[in-house]
């Protein structure tokens, strides 16, 4: 009995002192020597400068070590920490590890014992009640090979509840979410962009199947659900946050977006939107994701009118 007890506390030994167990130590030759100083020292990267802060694609987060699957792109989410957050873990992929001072809880690979980051519960940041703060560096991300051929558009107009709800129905749309983009704050809170002169636009990021459905009609479908003559605001939404824009990637974007405005003017419509180079993307807080759709309502200041 008190050999089996030696041995259990030499394996935790093992792990509280950060060692990475074995058939993984060798992977360790692979890392940097800042990938070492936080999976094994569990040491943490400067906030707001991990390659994953702000990463929408769709995939599967992996361990950087071991590379067992830790965590999916749908469980991430804005907490406007400084780190890659997410709600939940693949079941089994994670280990939970007292902090020595009892303040926090350390979260590991389940697999390899990599260090990760921290996990908090009770913040109320989303209605699973947990963020797992992760380090970037502890991680490398897997793109779904589906979402590898979709393309991304950008588009503000008024309120992005109403944007994202009318351009998430289109055939060919496989995610919309809302943000801000345009301003100068790096990584702004909603409070932030309504509050302060931030400069940013309540705006969308499209993905997109083009194959299933163009630029052009995405684009098309945008100047048909707000009204793009009104300026600094949409409908009852007054504000430059609510302006009307669509933030272009390439010239072929754009020249796209100036033949329809073209043809919108044809038609006598006095087209107030501006076309502005893409810029960084921030996701807004996740209780402004899905919006109508959580609480079963519909856009009070968006609508759809037949202009094409």
């Amino acid at each position: 009995m008190k050999k089996i007890f030696i041995l259990i506390m030499i394996a935790l030994g093992s792990v509280m002192s950060g060692e990475i167990l074995e058939p993984w130590a060798k992977a360790l030759e692979k890392l940097t020597p800042q990938e070492r100083a936080i999976v094994v020292d569990k040491a943490t990267e400067r906030p707001y400068t991990g390659e994953y802060l702000h990463l929408d694609d769709k995939g599967v987060y992996h361990c950087k070590v071991c590379d067992a699957p830790l965590y999916k792109s749908d469980d991430k989410f804005n907490s406007s920490c400084g780190w890659p957050s997410f709600d939940d873990a693949i079941p089994g992929a994670v280990q939970e590890i007292p902090d020595a001072d009892g303040r926090r809880t350390e979260i590991v690979c389940a697999r390899c014992k990599a260090h990760l980051g921290h996990v908090f519960r009770g913040e109320e940041l989303t209605s699973k009640n947990t963020r797992h703060c992760v380090n970037s560096l502890s991680m490398k991300f897997e793109k779904d090979q589906i979402v590898q051929n979709t393309k991304k558009a950008y588009f503000a107009g008024g309120c992005f509840w109403g944007v994202e709800y009318y351009l998430e129905k289109l055939d060919g749309v496989k995610d919309v979410i809302s943000g801000f983009m345009g301003g100068h704050l790096e990584n702004p809170t909603y409070k932030e962009v309504v509050y302060t002169d931030t400069g940013h636009y309540e705006a969308v990021e499209v993905t997109y199947d083009p194959l299933k459905i163009s630029y052009e009609e995405l684009a098309k479908n945008f100047f048909e659900i707000h009204d793009p003559t009104q300026q600094n605001g949409q409908g009852p939404d007054i504000g430059e946050q609510y302006r009307s824009a669509i933030f272009v990637s390439d010239d072929e974007e754009r020249e796209t977006i100036k033949k329809l405005i073209a043809l919108l003017k044809q038609k006598g419509y006095a087209v107030a939107t501006q076309i502005l180079p893409k810029s960084a993307f921030y996701s807004a807080e996740e209780y402004h994701q899905d919006y109508y759709t959580k609480h079963g309502k519909e856009p009070y200041c968006h609508s759809r009118v037949k202009r094409f």
